[in-house]
């Protein structure tokens, strides 16, 4: 008997009129062939390395640390964890809301965190007072070697940040961020296989990715 492995696409799709964050260009996707004029269908694609359900590497923020081609492919896939903070009301994710899990943490590679911002994608408050983690849960989850987090929101801070605690914190670990993630309330579970792999090109400060939880 073949054994029924569940996918679930946690990812938003590319389109020019999708969110970016503030101060970057949005996707351009032009017609480049035509089946009229050359037999066959191709679009030219322009977008920046963190358009939507995107990877920060390490060398997004820190000098000299990794770029995504300079990790293993085995780092964008596997065992994973969902805290559901659903219902959520602060702006602060602090390490008691995670204390809870801190023994299923342990057994997974992946931490995600569920905040339902996702729900406002497309519209102005999507921007507007996303909760982050503190910087002391950013610390603690550092005490876990995850290869990475995974989050429903634009940035890992807050948007007016210009020191990036959280990620500066996270990226020195090598453990990757996943922002703008999508679909997690469709998780029947909260334990999972997680991959995100990114495009492959040099010196990958982040990339777009397909990022699936399988079951």
């Amino acid at each position: 008997m073949v054994e029924t492995i569940r996918l679930v696409d946690l990812t938003h799709p590319i389109s020019p009129d999708m969110p970016v964050y503030p101060g970057t260009d949005p996707p351009v996707l032009l017609p480049g062939c035509s089946l009229e004029q050359a037999g066959f269908l191709e679009k030219k694609i322009t977008f920046y390395s963190h358009t939507g359900t995107h990877i920060d590497a390490p060398a997004h923020m820190l000098k000299d640390h990794n770029t995504l081609d300079r990790l293993g492919i085995d780092h964008f896939y596997g065992s994973a964890l969902l805290i559901k903070l659903d219902n959520f009301t602060g702006r602060t994710i602090e390490v008691p809301h995670l204390a809870p899990y801190r023994e299923q943490i342990a057994k997974v590679e992946f931490l995600l965190l569920a905040t339902g911002w996702s729900q406002y994608w497309g519209s102005e408050k999507y921007f507007l007072h996303y909760p982050v983690l503190s910087l002391e849960a950013a610390i603690w989850i550092n005490g876990f070697s995850l290869k990475g987090l995974g989050l429903d929101t634009i940035s890992a801070d807050t948007l007016d940040s210009k020191e990036y605690p959280v990620h500066k914190t996270l990226l020195q670990e090598n453990t990757i961020i996943i922002e703008n993630l999508a679909n997690l309330a469709a998780l029947p579970g909260n334990q999972f296989t997680f991959s995100c792999f990114p495009l492959s090109f040099e010196d990958a400060d982040g990339s777009p990715v397909r990022a699936v939880a399988s079951f």
